[in-house]
């Protein structure tokens, strides 16, 4: 269960009663379990706040372009569903949208109030939130595929959206960084390693996998893509080795101190051929665009 922390209420202020009178409160958040779903075998994810905000920008700048299709309106309640470090939440608060950004990783959320101290962050978990009071909409983007109870998500999503409510997401789809999952699986046989300790934490669903789920919740698809979308990483050569350390380090701590570095030398030179070019690698991503809106009685 997530303790939340509250200001003592300042005595100048409208109360808590005024508040709700007046249609200001903020929704509350109700008991919670915390912590991401890992598959098995897996260790957690160890989520680092400043090399993803340093070194992988894109996650949340690819983000804009589902912002469009969010069109957030002014006065709206909106979730910012896996916020990270809330560069986008910021942008829908800028909209005029009343929002709150919810992450499970307590490193993510800190810095996201450094950001923004000025928007409301809680630490919850995708597949087990609930709020008092429902929101217009749920925003998400590049969180899904860390998250395999798919089923338990949907439920969440039905229960905090009003009906009518939508639902906005992007996450990685099938097929999504396939190239990458071999070389590593490659990378560890070379060593000496068996494959099937593969990275498992990941999770790509098909459109229709997903859309199923939801509807099965009370939610409706009414549109979505499947589409690759190829991504320079930074900084050159180290661009790879960096992108591992983010988003595998719960695979990667997996490998013996002393074979590390033979394992992603390995892993590189599988890649190259086909994920390296021009002096900067990229990422064979392929990702999951969808709207879905709660049913009404």
């Amino acid at each position: 269960m997530i303790t939340l922390t509250r200001k003592t209420p300042d005595p100048t202020s409208c109360s808590q009663d005024e508040d709700d009178a007046r249609g200001l409160a903020e929704p509350k958040l109700m008991d919670t379990i915390s912590g991401m779903n890992v598959q098995p075998g897996t260790a957690e994810l160890q989520w680092n706040a400043k090399l993803y905000e340093q070194k992988h920008s894109f996650v949340w700048q690819y983000g804009t372009e589902v912002l469009k299709i969010l069109a957030p309106q002014p006065g709206e309640l909106i979730l910012d569903l896996g916020c990270g470090t809330a560069q986008l939440t910021a942008q829908i608060a800028a909209a005029g949208a009343r929002v709150i950004g919810l992450d499970n990783s307590p490193a993510m959320i800190e810095q996201a109030r450094i950001n923004y101290p000025e928007l409301r962050f809680e630490i919850a978990d995708a597949q087990d939130f609930r709020f008092a009071e429902p929101f217009d909409a749920v925003f998400s983007n590049a969180v899904l595929h860390w998250v395999s109870a798919a089923d338990r998500v949907a439920r969440s999503l039905f229960l905090a959206l009003k009906p009518g409510g939508r639902f906005v997401a992007e996450f990685g789809g099938r097929g999504c960084v396939r190239e990458i999952r071999a070389a590593g699986r490659a990378a560890l046989s070379a060593i000496g390693l068996s494959p099937e300790d593969e990275m498992n934490s990941w999770y790509f669903p098909s459109i229709a996998e997903y859309s199923s789920v939801l509807e099965s919740q009370g939610l409706s698809v009414t549109s979505a893509w499947l589409f690759d979308r190829p991504t320079k990483l930074e900084d050159g050569e180290p661009g790879l080795r960096q992108w591992i350390r983010m988003f595998c380090n719960n695979f990667l701590n997996r490998i013996p101190q002393n074979k590390q570095d033979e394992f992603l030398a390995k892993w590189e030179d599988s890649l190259r051929p086909k994920l390296f070019r021009d002096g900067s690698w990229f990422v064979d991503y392929k990702r999951i665009r969808l709207v879905a809106v709660k049913e009404t009685a």
